[in-house]
């Protein structure tokens, strides 16, 4: 039988997964009973699908998001919470991404902010797009450290090229007046081009205090805003909730 050889030609041309179906099938006696093209069709589809997941557990590594496995599927939409259930399932379907839009989420700390904002990174991710996460003071940091290492632009290109940058955390602490250039420079690069997902504590109406230079505020808020889905979590803290369950 040319069993071996072929297998070893489909390894070589990268189709494990394809080389895996069809040893299966060779194995199971019911294959003969299907046609050729649905044979076939069966392991084109393993190998399809193999790569779909490879593909899949590849972006989610590069997101780096803090909570890996948050789905929209898995938010509690069915309490009062802010997200009623079909706004939940219209955010999920990630058509927000193609568009350029942004999710500005707010509400009090343990309502979920951070879970809903990976949970739509994590969906972006399930469609094919690249997504990236950062807590905002995090973010700073890095900044700061490639000013001092001469690869700012460097770095602000990479925030650039991913489809949805998701920003954990604004408006914690003060903000300093590079940090507001730094905000206002990534966000400059995602306008009209990507997708930003922004959580804070502090309500929308309060980030153009808190950013303080009304200048550079009306600018970010103008590329923030203005296009984007806002969205205001209530109710008890989760945390709380979860905490009293364990």
């Amino acid at each position: 039988m040319l069993t071996e050889p072929i297998k070893e030609k489909l390894y070589e041309m990268r189709l494990a997964a394809m080389a895996g179906a069809w040893l299966e099938q060779q194995q199971n006696p019911k294959s003969s009973e299907l046609s050729f093209d649905e044979r076939f069709g069966l392991i084109v589809d393993a190998e399809h699908q193999a790569r779909d997941n490879r593909r899949l557990a590849r972006l989610l590594k590069n997101a780096q998001l803090r909570l890996p496995s948050a789905c929209v599927e898995d938010f509690d939409a069915s309490q009062p919470r802010g997200l009623d259930k079909p706004t939940a399932r219209q955010l999920g379907a990630c058509g927000w991404v193609p568009d350029h839009l942004n999710v500005l989420i707010s509400g009090a700390t343990g309502v979920g902010k951070s879970y809903l904002a990976c949970a739509l990174g994590h969906a972006a991710c399930r469609r094919g797009f690249k997504s990236v996460y950062r807590r905002v003071p995090r973010l700073f940091e890095e900044l700061s450290l490639a000013k001092a290492e001469g690869a700012y632009p460097k770095q602000l290109a990479k925030l650039a090229k991913f489809d949805v940058l998701v920003l954990d955390d604004l408006g914690i602490g003060k903000l300093k007046e590079a940090n507001r250039h730094d905000l206002l420079e990534v966000l400059e690069d995602r306008y009209g081009q990507r997708s930003t997902v922004v959580t804070s504590q502090l309500p929308v109406a309060r980030w153009h205090e808190w950013i303080g230079d009304p200048t550079v505020a009306d600018a970010i808020l103008d590329r923030l805003v203005h296009n984007a889905y806002k969205i205001t979590l209530k109710g008890p803290s989760r945390r709380k909730e979860k905490a009293k369950t364990e």
